[in-house]
């Protein structure tokens, strides 16, 4: 009867520290709607259709990449749900798709999402419920706020951090040239602008801006300004535009024989821009980068541009391989996957906001070397070294040094 009394206590010990063990284990799991044992969900918006299609590409490859890691077992044991939702670029729509990610799906975060004036349009709104905006597809300088919007980080280079670099560039390569701008009419093109305005200002002016030229996203053609542009005498060129204007804008420098120093901004100096207006014409375009030319045979044997590849082609086999907008939304889609991944089983929005927040050090897959995240809790600019370099109708020729603000 001993015996027996004893293997009972035994046992109903046994049992207990059984129960407390899977409490304690439940315990340090902690959800925030969006996360459970099996799921995490999250969101997007990005023009898959309107002016702005072209960076649609974005979101079908991050979607192929998250099925990916889904086949292989998720993120620490549970499968991403990934909503990446039309706005066609346009605000009200991008309000519109946001609530009903926030309200009716109830993604844990949202990321990747595009566009300086869509992303303004729910920036209060989300970080009035305390949702991550992570890693946007525009770097306008609002975007470093933590101290008013600590919800809300940028993905690219911040425009004003670029717009200094160049000016810095054009100050000491033509210390007496003259500036025509073409911007896009909007914060995007404002930033670029007036923050390479400031430094030719602080130099002492005798780099003189000439003619200046706006245009809106959709507008069919950009031929009239360029034509203004190229009679006001200037030996300068500084592109800040996107997407089809891009490419308009560079055939029309050729068509116009028209031979200024052609600045062009990072965002836009992808191959499948580039091959939009013809290789040829966009020989000798200077820009600022900080990525790899994903179609180019330098980085053929890269580790993390054959993953990209090898992800397009069984998953997106229409993307062209030099398709350099898809490698950004692969490369942005495998830090979220490590943002997600140091989270652990503490998928709250207050953690994956700390994680995504302390990336300093970190390369991206499409960083090129001496390239790294510099995101902190207090300064949120994710890119503040750049290279300059040339493209030479292939590819582009970097200086062997990277430049800082």
């Amino acid at each position: 009867m001993k015996t027996t009394m004893t293997s009972f206590a035994a046992g109903a010990a046994l049992a207990a520290a059984v129960l407390m063990g899977a409490a304690s284990a439940q315990a340090q799991k902690k959800y925030d709607p969006g996360a459970s044992d099996t799921e995490i969900k999250l969101g997007q918006t990005v023009p898959h259709s309107g002016p702005g299609s072209l960076y649609g590409v974005i979101g079908r490859t991050q979607a192929a990449y998250f099925q990916m890691l889904n086949e292989k077992g998720g993120i620490n044991g549970r499968k991403i749900t990934f909503l990446t939702l039309d706005d066609s670029y346009s605000a009200p729509k991008t309000v519109e798709a946001t609530r009903r990610l926030v309200e009716q799906e109830e993604v844990l975060a949202l990321f990747g999402s595009l566009g300086t004036g869509p992303q303004t349009a729910v920036q209060k709104y989300l970080n009035g419920k305390n949702i991550p905006q992570l890693l946007l597809n525009t770097g306008a300088g609002r975007w470093n706020d933590p101290k008013n919007f600590k919800w809300t980080t940028p993905g690219l280079p911040l425009y004003p951090t670029e717009g200094r670099i160049l000016a810095r560039y054009l100050l000491q390569k033509k210390p007496d040239a003259k500036v025509a701008i073409l911007y896009q009419n909007d914060e995007f093109g404002r930033d670029y602008m007036n923050s390479f305005k400031e430094i030719l200002t602080e130099a002492g002016g005798k780099v003189k801006v000439v003619a200046e030229a706006s245009y809106d996203l959709t507008d069919p053609t950009i031929d009239s300004q360029m034509i203004n542009l190229s009679k006001s005498g200037a030996d300068v060129f500084y592109n800040i535009s996107t997407g089809k204007a891009t490419s308009q804008s560079i055939r029309k420098v050729a068509e116009l024989g028209w031979k200024p120093l052609h600045l062009l901004v990072s965002t836009s100096s992808g191959r499948s821009i580039l091959n939009a207006a013809g290789a040829d014409n966009a020989i000798g375009i200077v820009a600022a980068s900080y990525t790899k030319e994903v179609g180019s045979p330098k980085w053929a044997d890269d580790p993390d541009v054959k993953g990209f590849q090898e992800l397009r082609t069984k998953y997106l086999p229409n993307v062209d391989q030099d398709n350099t907008i898809a490698f950004q939304g692969y490369s942005q889609a495998v830090t979220m996957g490590r943002i997600l991944e140091k989270c652990g089983d503490e998928l709250t929005h207050a953690n994956v906001l700390k994680q995504a927040t302390s990336l300093a050090g970190y390369k991206a897959p499409i960083f090129l070397p001496g390239i790294t995240y510099s995101t902190s809790p207090d300064d949120y600019s994710p890119i503040k070294t750049l290279f300059i370099g040339t493209f030479n109708g292939k590819d582009w020729d970097l200086d062997t040094k990277p430049v800082s603000q």
